[in-house]
């Protein structure tokens, strides 16, 4: 499902820039709104896609110390960054983002060409902020695989 909507809203953005650079070098009437939408898309698509990255465990990773390591201490290791990852996700993302999304509805903002309220460009905030946290706990719950124990099944 998070992997559909990242490809809609790619394919969106991508359709989305190809009218901006038509509109400005073809009709030489360039689309007001166009720089905002790929604007706003690529934030849901950065956020959405560091969720998606985070539940396929494919994100941005310092991986030294837990090579180095083995048995009780790596699997130790690793339930200690997924809870800092899930606490983070939880006091900057989930808890910072309704914060703004809240600020920003209450203020009344709205974006200078598409005319929609701001806060609910910045949903998108929280929404990963939780998806983080459930991919954190989901891997929390999945048994690592130790290459000793995968040397014996194979032999």
């Amino acid at each position: 499902m998070l992997f559909t909507t990242l490809v809609v809203l790619m394919s969106v953005m991508v359709l989305n820039v190809l009218w901006q650079v038509a509109s400005r070098y073809l009709v030489r009437s360039p689309s007001a709104f166009t720089d905002e939408l790929a604007r706003y898309l690529l934030i849901w698509v950065g956020l959405l896609g560091a969720s998606y990255v985070s539940g396929k465990k494919m994100h941005l990773a310092i991986d030294i110390l837990p090579s180095k390591m083995a048995g009780k201490g790596a699997r130790n290791l690793n339930i200690f960054i997924h809870l800092l990852m899930a606490l983070f996700a939880f006091f900057v993302m989930v808890w910072g983002g309704i914060k703004l999304v809240y600020i920003t509805l209450t203020l009344d903002q709205t974006s200078a060409s598409l005319g929609i309220p701001l806060g609910y460009v910045y949903t998108v905030l929280p929404l990963s902020g939780l998806l983080i946290i459930f991919y954190s706990l989901v891997n929390l719950t999945e048994k690592e695989e130790d290459p000793e124990e995968i040397g014996r099944e194979m032999a």
